[in-house]
């Protein structure tokens, strides 16, 4: 299935309710998206306001991917540095593709599209993220063309006993658009 991506779409209540679902069920499906299942959409709704709130302060830019439907599938978000000295690279955050989607190629779309969208903003030449370690997400960003730059051992606590690496990855923005195939 293709999804259809926007950056910057108008946020309304239909398009906050789809982020909000996707979200828990990214999260109640095993995903590394800040929370811990069994998650509800009502404990999610408090930070995806916060992410609002950076979106009208235009600290954050909103990618979305749309299944055939209209439906939310696929989310990604794009912050911006305030300093100074780190305004030439921005911090991704919140990748998500909805878990029936999963396997088929969205993803790698998601993050050929966050990259076009990066690239579309001046001055940025490169993409940040951090993934929690233990999930195989390092792997699949390796394979979309980010290299691992870092590495925290054990900063995620997900549970008593069950600490994880924080990864932190980075694709420099040069050439072609979309991710480099391995």
């Amino acid at each position: 299935m293709a999804l259809t991506f926007e950056l910057d779409p108008s946020f309304t209540p239909a398009l906050r309710d789809g982020i909000t679902s996707l979200w828990a069920d990214v999260t109640n499906a095993g995903g590394a998206v800040g929370f811990v299942a069994p998650v509800t959409p009502e404990e999610i709704r408090p930070d995806l306001l916060k992410h609002l709130a950076a979106i009208e302060k235009g600290k954050v830019r909103l990618l979305v991917g749309r299944d055939e439907d209209g439906a939310v599938a696929a989310t990604a978000f794009l912050t911006l540095n305030d300093h100074r000295l780190l305004q030439h690279w921005l911090m991704l955050y919140t990748v998500m593709v909805h878990p029936r989607l999963q396997g088929q190629g969205c993803g790698r779309d998601l993050m050929a599209a966050a990259a076009d969208a990066a690239r579309s903003i001046e001055g940025i030449e490169a993409i940040r993220l951090t993934c929690r370690g233990g999930t195989g997400n390092d792997r699949f960003y390796a394979a979309c063309g980010y290299k691992e730059v870092g590495r925290v051992p054990d900063a995620i606590r997900v549970a008593p006993g069950d600490d994880r690496d924080d990864i932190i990855m980075l694709l420099p923005l040069g050439g072609a658009p979309g991710p480099a195939t391995p």
